[in-house]
């Protein structure tokens, strides 16, 4: 049975972009059935959510619960066979707290900030 899998990220950042263009390549070889959306095109309106929102966290819709964050991570990597293994590891409840805190209060806040870096820049230079 096929689970319905969609991932939604930034494709405008730079980190963001690099991880989930690997995943798309090894899910594409792999023919794991994920859909990768781009908060910045029209395929954000499936998930009923803002793109600033969306800008700030890891969003993954698993048969219609969306996941968000580290559970977001744990869900991908859980569909993928090569990377089930950071599943089995992140899942454990002292590695997630720990995970999640410094992904919620710190990996996720400064890649947000960078966001909006940008999204300034480039409105500076279209004015």
């Amino acid at each position: 049975m096929k689970t319905n899998i969609r991932v939604l990220y930034n494709a405008e950042c730079p980190i963001c972009s690099f991880e989930i263009k690997h995943y798309q390549k090894y899910t594409n070889n792999k023919k794991i059935p994920i859909q990768f959306d781009d908060l910045n095109s029209s395929r954000l309106a499936h998930w009923n959510i803002t793109a600033d929102l969306a800008a700030r966290r890891l969003h993954v819709d698993i048969e219609g619960e969306v996941k968000v964050g580290m559970e977001g991570f744990l869900a991908l990597w859980n569909t993928m066979p090569k990377y089930r293994w950071l599943f089995h590891i992140f899942k454990q409840p002292v590695i997630k707290q720990i995970s999640s805190f410094l992904y919620d209060y710190i990996l996720a806040p400064y890649i947000y900030i960078l966001h909006l870096r940008r999204k300034k820049n480039i409105t500076r230079r279209n004015q």
